[in-house]
């Protein structure tokens, strides 16, 4: 949430729904609401309350309050009164203010209190009303600041705008947000949101472990610290208060006619959707974690998590689930059972044991195991475990012996295991019976094993033959050996870092950096020239390491940079790319020196990146993904030839995929929509950011310039300008003003109407790199694109318009 960094993602979009029919706003004595059939209307008509039931089936009845202008089939509840103490039927319920001015909810039968706000009220009379905000306030009848309870203290699932999250350190209420049990059950979950009292944020399994952190406010940049924004400046306004009397955030939306749900979902992720009325759906703009798998416990214990399949909880071997029910209404908190009891447990006095363990391979180890430094062996591990009757898992790898008692959560399956180096080998304790079938398989497996090894990956073995050979080397020289190049060229080179350290002038002469680590110049004799990238941190850097070797290096294009070698010594890694004396696009764009690109060599230069993004998509034996196109990443040799660098966040795809589940990654500005919402990725994200990147080369700056935005007014925000005035045909004062006019039109608006293309929220309304190439050089024509719904909504847009 920002709390709502987290949860608001980010982006608005104004709503035009029909006025509701008159209903009243306010609950007084003797005046109540009974039934399904009456209920409350906000007198802007944005918000009601009534009774309703989560399912046709189910028998419990809830006082709820959701968006009145949302159709009941896809409205959800916002607020809840009784999630633990649900109406049930044939009960009738009753909204009422009580004897003692509560309000209540009453069993109409025989007029028993069912829930009540339970306040200390003053007040001879009192009323309750739905304020504008979705506010349920107690008040006192004559006077509307005299307010004795509220809903916004008690919130259940969503942070309405204007809401508080967040302590009152006098009083000692705690404002969080709480995930519902399941999907029709609106009882309390085991996830949470909430402010502690040094003003962090954190997410919460069960209200003791901590699977996400918003880190510290920001002042300066009014965020917190391990929360930016996804989409630039384009967001609520946010407020931090940390004081003696109570810590809280809060935003309000800068148009009251917005229709945001921000919230927790039953599964322990955070999440911002957004009605669109032209359509008369949700869109999901935002979900965190992105992963499901990142969720602590998500699936319950004895499971195995995998984010790679739809149905991401399964069962651990030996076990099923303990209640099916439940599980298919998303309630997992009960996880898998055991199909058959172990041996040892059954009788723990009882010697020669039969109880067996289980292999799983690449698994992100369960939470709270307990290191055993005297294990310092495989062996030595096993027998700590066997010695414990309590014992149910043990691993033995890279952090030493660990081993678990008692039931196992938190279990995920690794699928970037071989790439990364995660996942490790978690052995569970299994009785012999259950492990049967699993011998009388095992020729077979070893068979299935050696076919998958055999036929891994063209870039697996690019990189087992380059760390095989890298020490391969001849006295004196440079290098020992160029390694081949998968797809013919020149190879790639295995330096000594000692060489690299003479080359750069022990990294002297600094060319730029980024979170990965630094370039510096370098040279090679007396004429060439290089750029040697230095990886900092051991972890980043060697996912980084592996992610361009294993892709760029075994490739070549003339509007891709060339990667002629590395170094990998003990932890040293280094990166040695040709030399870019023109340095990157955004230097030349956003007019950090004196040379101004003319249109002709900013049309070749958005030609060549196309041609390259689409050699990487469709021209190598992989689909490559780069996922972080931006002009920082596009380098410009001697003759302002464009190169695509910088490929530590690539994904590689085998032919047989199409899209890929992966941890988000890019540059704000730059994201397609897809990262945001969590959902799987495809090359079509590199042609979002490519999008981007033309309204940035025609403007000459930035998109997110604060020219474009002041007074939270983003009417003028670059993108939407072009896209509408492609169809007023105004194109000639989009252009860069230091042209002077000095363009062709026809291709500005070629490029104009590529970049709306581009960046349409649907990725199956994108074109593919290869067709942008032909659409560019004029080998086929475009039609008129479509506002992007989601930016002109954001930017002011009306939907009558799209």
């Amino acid at each position: 949430m920002p709390l709502l960094r987290i949860l608001l993602g980010l982006l608005l979009i104004s709503v035009h729904a029909a006025p509701c029919l008159a209903a009243t706003d306010t609950v007084s004595p003797g005046n109540g609401l009974a039934g399904s059939a009456s209920r409350l209307v906000s007198n802007n008509s944005k918000f009601a309350l009534g009774f309703f039931k989560m399912d046709s089936k189910s028998p419990n009845t809830y006082l709820g309050i959701w968006f009145n202008k949302v159709p009941k089939s896809k409205s959800a509840p916002l607020w809840s009164a009784n999630g633990e103490s649900p109406v049930v039927d044939p009960v009738s319920p009753e909204l009422a203010i009580s004897g003692d001015g509560n309000l209540v909810i009453l069993e109409q039968a025989t007029r028993s209190v069912i829930w009540s706000t339970r306040a200390n009220i003053t007040a001879n009379s009192t009323i309750a009303v739905l304020l504008n905000n979705g506010n349920l306030v107690l008040q006192s009848s004559r006077n509307s600041s005299d307010i004795f309870w509220q809903s916004f203290d008690y919130p259940t699932d969503t942070l309405f705008a204007g809401a508080k999250i967040g302590w009152n350190k006098v009083t000692g209420l705690n404002r969080r947000l709480v995930s519902r049990k399941n999907v029709i059950d609106q009882a309390p979950g085991l996830y949470s949101l909430e402010l502690a009292l040094n003003g962090v944020g954190h997410l919460l399994w069960n209200s003791t472990v901590e699977y996400w952190s918003t880190g510290g406010w920001n002042g300066n940049s009014n965020s917190f610290g391990f929360a930016p924004e996804m989409i630039g400046n384009m967001m609520p306004n946010y407020k931090f208060v940390n004081n003696e009397e109570e810590v809280y955030f809060t935003y309000t939306m800068r148009d009251d006619n917005v229709i945001v749900h921000a919230g927790l979902d039953a599964f322990g992720r955070g999440f911002v959707r957004i009605w669109l009325d032209t359509v008369q759906d949700w869109l999901m703009t935002y979900r965190h974690p992105v992963l499901q798998c990142d969720v602590y416990a998500i699936c319950g214990p004895f499971t195995i998590c995998n984010d790679t399949v739809n149905l991401a909880c399964s069962c651990m071997k030996g076990f099923s689930v303990r209640s099916p029910k439940d599980w298919e209404l998303g309630d997992r908190r009960d996880g898998c059972i055991r199909n058959t009891p172990l041996d040892c447990a059954s009788d723990p006095n009882k010697t020669g044991f039969t109880d067996k363990f289980y292999p799983m391979q690449s698994i992100r180890l369960p939470q709270d195991g307990n290191k055993v430094p005297a294990a310092t062996s495989g062996d030595d591990c096993l027998q700590v475990c066997l010695g414990d009757c309590s014992c149910t898992a043990y691993s033995y790898g890279k952090g030493g012996c660990s081993v678990w008692h008692g039931k196992l959560y938190n279990s995920k399956q690794e699928s970037e295991a071989s790439s990364d180096g995660n996942g490790e080998i978690l052995y569970t304790c299994l009785a012999a019976k259950e492990l049967t079938s699993v011998a009388t398989k095992k020729s077979g497996a070893a068979i299935g094993v050696a076919i998958g090894v055999a036929v891994s990956t063209t870039t697996a073995a690019v990189i087992i033959i380059i760390l095989g050979l890298m020490f391969w080397r001849r006295k004196g020289k440079w290098f020992t050996r160029t390694i081949e190049n998968a797809q013919g060229g020149m190879g790639i080179i295995a330096f000594r870092y000692v060489d690299l350290e003479q080359a750069t002038k022990n990294f002297s002469e600094k060319l730029g950096g980024g979170s990965f680590g630094s370039v510096f110049k370098g040279y090679l004799g007396d004429s060439v020239t290089l750029a040697v990238k230095r990886l900092d941190g051991a972890h980043q850097g060697e996912k980084q390491f592996r992610a361009e070797v294993s892709s760029v290096g075994i490739i070549q294009h003339i509007n891709l940079v060339r990667l002629i070698g590395f170094c990998c010594e003990g932890d040293k890694r280094l990166l040695v790319y040709e030399y870019m004396p023109n340095h990157s696009l955004d230097v030349h764009l956003f007019k950090a020196n004196d040379i101004v690109l003319d249109w002709n060599r900013r049309y070749q230069i958005v030609i060549g990146v196309a041609r390259g993004l689409a050699y990487l998509h469709s021209g190598c034996r992989d689909c490559i993904i780069h996922c972080d196109i931006k002009p920082e990443n596009i380098l410009l040799d001697a003759s302002f030839v464009p190169k695509i660098a910088d490929f530590g966040m690539a994904k590689v795809l085998g032919r047989e995929f199409s899209h890929a589940m992966t941890t988000m990654r890019g540059t704000i500005g730059y994201l397609a929509p897809e990262w945001i919402s969590g959902t799987a990725v495809t090359s079509k994200v590199d042609v979002y950011s490519y999008g981007m990147v033309l309204f940035e080369i025609i403007s000459g700056r930035k998109n997110s310039s604060s020219q474009c935005f002041r007074d939270g007014d983003y009417s003028s925000f670059f993108p939407m300008q072009v896209a509408r005035k492609l169809r007023s045909g105004d194109i000639g004062s989009l252009v860069d003003a230091d042209l002077q006019g000095d363009v062709n039109l026809e291709e500005v608006e070629r490029v104009c109407k590529v970049a709306c293309w581009c960046i349409q929220e649907n990725e199956f309304d994108r074109p593919t790199m290869t067709e942008v190439v032909q659409f560019l050089e004029g080998l086929s024509e475009l039609n008129m694109p479509p506002l992007p719904r989601l930016l002109n909504a954001v930017t002011g847009g009306s939907p009558t318009s799209l």
